[in-house]
C-alpha cells in the first residue's frame, strides 16, 4: 500500500481483506478510490485507463478525490449524459421516408430527454453524473447556426428535461441556483447557444439583434459568436481567410454585454477571436477550445488570442477532443494544456469544458437496430477541413466524461494548491458567469 502507484481494484481487495492497512495509508477512514466502487463496465474501464496515464500515488488520489468531493464543479461546456434513442422508432421513421432534418431531430429529442420517460435511461443518465461528480454543465442547448427557430430545438428540449428531473437535475437561472444545487446535492443546467439569433430581416441593427434579449429571458446565458463557418458577425475557425470581427459582430457583442450573455469564441477564427476579445466589455471565453503553443489546431487559440481574453477578465476552457490537444489524446494530453494557461497566464483564467458526454450503455443495441441510410451530406456549419477530425488517439478512453473526478487528480500531480484547483475545477467559471450577470443593464430586464 505504500508504493507509488495504486488502482482502485487494489484498494478495494486491501481494503476488504485488511481494513488497518487502509487505514494506515490513507487516513482512518475508507479511501475515497474504494468508496467510489464499481458503476459500470464502460465507466471502470474508462477510471482504469485514466489511473494507468495519471500513475497517481496513494496520496495523490486520495487528495484529489477528496478535494472533487468538496469542489463545485462547473463544465465550462458540455453535454448532460446521453440517453439511448428507441432504435424501433427510429428504424419506423427510416422506413417511413423520413428526412435527414427529420431524423436528425427526432434521434437529438430521444437522446437528450428520454431519460425523463424511460426508468432503465434514467437510472443511466443518473449514473453518468454520479460517477463524474459534477454540479453545474455549461449545456449546449441551441443547434449550430443563427436561426432562432433551430436554435429553439434544443433548448427547448433540455428545457423540457430540467421540468421532468427537478428533484435531480434543474435548470440555473443564475450562479446563485450552481451554488444551491451543490450545497443541495443536485445537479443543475446553465443554458449555451451554439449562435446568436438573428432576426433575418436586416431592416436596422437593433431590429437584427432582439433575439438575444428574448433567448435571455429563455435562460440561455452564453452564445457562440461562430461557429466554424463565417457567418454574419465574423469568420469561423475553419474559414482559410481568418478575416475578423464584422460591424454587427461589435453590435451584437454590445448587445450580449448589456444583456448579460456571455460572450463564446471557442470556435471563431483567430482574428474574430481576438478583436471579440477586445471588443467586449465584460469577461468573455473560449469555452471548449485548446493551446495552439501546445498543439497546432484551427480549433485551438494563440497565445495573443489567450492574452486578449484574460486581459478582459475572462476564461479558457480546455477540451477533452484528442486531436485538439494532441500528443497521445489522452488525460495527460489534457492536463498540459491546462498547465499551459493555469502557468502562463494564471490559474485564475482556465477551467475545462469537455465538449464530451457520458453515453447510456443501452446506446449500441439501439443504435443496430436502426438501418443503414448510406452516406450523409456534411451539414453547412460542421464544415471541417481536411485532417482537422477523424485520427484515432489510444488514450482518448482516459478523457471520459465520468473521469472528472481523475481530472482533478491530474492537478494534484501537477503542484497546484487546493485553492487554485477549486477555481479551475468550477471557481473561474462562476467568477465569469456572475460578472457578467452582475454587469448586465437593468434596462434589458424591463419591457420594449
Amino acid at each position: 500500500m505504500q508504493t507509488k502507484q495504486i488502482t482502485r481494484r487494489a484498494l478495494l481487495r486491501a481494503t476488504a481483506t485488511a481494513p488497518w492497512a487502509a487505514s494506515l495509508a490513507l487516513g482512518t477512514r475508507r479511501s475515497r478510490a474504494a468508496e467510489r466502487g464499481k458503476f459500470n463496465a464502460g465507466i471502470d474501464a474508462a477510471w482504469q485507463a485514466g489511473l494507468a496515464t495519471l500513475k497517481p500515488s496513494a496520496a495523490e488520489l486520495e487528495r484529489g478525490l477528496k478535494l472533487h468531493e468538496e469542489s463545485l464543479v462547473f463544465d465550462c461546456y458540455g453535454f448532460s449524459p446521453r440517453c439511448a434513442v428507441d432504435g424501433e422508432r427510429m428504424a419506423k421513421a427510416v422506413a417511413a421516408g423520413a428526412s435527414s432534418v427529420e431524423l436528425q431531430d427526432l434521434q437529438e429529442d430521444m437522446a437528450m430527454t428520454r431519460c425523463a420517460v424511460s426508468p432503465q435511461e434514467r437510472a443511466e443518465f443518473e449514473l453518468g453524473w454520479r460517477a463524474a461528480g459534477v454540479t453545474c454543465i455549461f449545456q449546449n442547448a441551441g443547434e449550430e447556426g443563427q436561426d432562432p427557430l433551430r436554435l429553439l430545438k434544443r433548448l427547448g428540449r433540455f428545457t423540457y428535461l430540467t421540468d421532468h428531473l427537478r428533484d435531480f437535475l434543474f435548470k440555473a437561472v443564475d450562479p446563485d441556483d450552481i451554488e444551491a444545487a451543490k450545497r443541495s446535492g443536485r445537479h443543475c443546467l446553465y443554458f449555451t447557444g451554439n449562435g446568436v439569433p438573428l432576426a433575418g430581416t436586416f431592416q436596422s441593427v437593433p431590429e437584427e439583434l432582439r433575439y438575444i434579449r428574448l433567448f435571455f429571458q429563455l435562460g440561455i446565458r452564453m452564445m457562440h459568436v461562430t461557429y466554424n463557418r463565417r457567418n454574419l458577425l465574423g469568420d469561423g475557425c475553419a474559414e482559410p481567410a481568418n478575416g475578423g470581427l464584422s460591424d454587427l459582430g461589435r453590435a451584437a457583442i454590445a448587445e450580449m454585454n448589456r444583456v448579460g450573455v456571455i460572450v463564446d469564441v471557442a470556435h471563431s477564427g483567430w482574428r474574430t477571436s481576438l478583436e471579440a476579445a477586445q471588443a467586449s466589455k465584460q469577461p468573455m471565453v473560449a469555452s471548449h477550445t485548446a493551446c495552439d503553443a501546445v498543439n497546432h489546431h484551427i480549433r485551438a487559440k494563440p497565445a495573443e488570442v489567450i492574452k486578449a481574453i484574460v486581459d478582459g477578465g475572462g476564461l479558457v476552457g480546455i477540451c477533452c477532443i484528442p486531436g485538439f490537444l494532441g500528443g497521445n489524446g489522452d488525460l495527460a494530453a489534457l492536463m498540459a494544456h491546462v498547465d499551459y494557461v493555469a502557468k502562463r497566464f494564471g490559474a485564475d483564467h482556465v477551467g475545462i469544458g469537455t465538449d464530451i458526454a457520458y453515453t447510456s450503455t443501452n446506446a449500441a443495441a439501439e443504435n443496430r437496430k436502426i438501418p443503414g441510410r448510406g452516406p450523409q451530406r456534411t451539414r453547412y456549419e460542421a464544415f471541417w477541413p481536411e485532417g482537422a477530425l477523424g485520427k484515432k488517439y489510444p488514450g482518448e478512453q482516459s478523457l471520459a466524461w465520468t473521469n472528472w473526478p481523475l481530472y482533478t487528480v491530474g492537478l494534484v500531480q501537477l503542484g497546484y494548491r487546493d485553492e487554485e484547483i477549486r477555481k479551475i475545477l468550477g471557481l473561474n467559471m462562476m467568477r465569469v458567469a456572475r460578472q457578467v450577470w452582475q454587469g448586465r443593464e437593468e434596462v434589458a430586464m424591463q419591457p420594449g
